[in-house]
């Protein structure tokens, strides 16, 4: 009996350990990231990231401004080394727009106060939840959350729902970066 409460409280013990090391593994690649691979919006990441750029698509269900932001550190990185840094996030806010005439000109476009829905990527080059979590592969990790519930990934496969996307950036880590002078500046 003592033997098998010994293999017992040892198993424990090593599941505990096992859940510790993954939780300090994935919070060590972002505080944005769980030890399953859950991937969370940011906050206030309007404040505190870097604004890289926006695209303006002006017609279609993914019509208006997407404004993409990443933290300063990772600019520092990509900008020394090309790639973005393990850890990178990368947060795509799709807002509405409204078109009027102004003193600059007929037909300005300009992102209103409609939140359509926002786009996560977090940078891992070792795909360590690929196995486990269908949001994770290509080497980063891939999220889109809808405005009634921001704290819910909706993207449970990232081939199907976020690659197709992506795709003419391939040879660039996924990422379309021509939009984001503040890489290269």
């Amino acid at each position: 009996m003592k033997m098998t409460a010994k293999a017992l409280a040892t198993g424990v013990c090593a599941a505990a350990a096992l859940g510790i090391a993954t939780a300090a593994v994935a919070q060590d690649l972002s505080p944005w990231v769980d030890s399953e691979g859950t991937i969370s919006l940011p906050d206030n990441f309007r404040t505190e990231m870097a604004h890289l750029g926006s695209w303006f698509v002006p017609e279609g269900d993914a019509s208006g401004f997407h404004n993409v932001y990443t933290e300063p550190e990772s600019v520092a990185s990509f900008r020394e080394n090309g790639v973005f840094p393990d850890g990178a996030v990368l947060v795509k806010e799709l807002r509405a727009h409204s078109t009027g005439d102004y003193t600059t000109g007929a037909g300005v476009s300009y992102e209103n106060e409609t939140i359509k829905q926002w786009f996560v990527m977090v940078k891992d080059s070792t795909d360590r939840f690929a196995d486990s979590n269908g949001s994770w592969g290509d080497g980063w990790g891939w999220a889109l959350f809808k405005t009634d519930d921001p704290s819910t990934n909706v993207s449970a496969d990232y081939k199907a729902g976020c690659l197709g996307c992506h795709v003419p950036a391939q040879d660039k880590d996924w990422i379309c970066t021509e939009a984001y002078p503040i890489l290269v500046e």
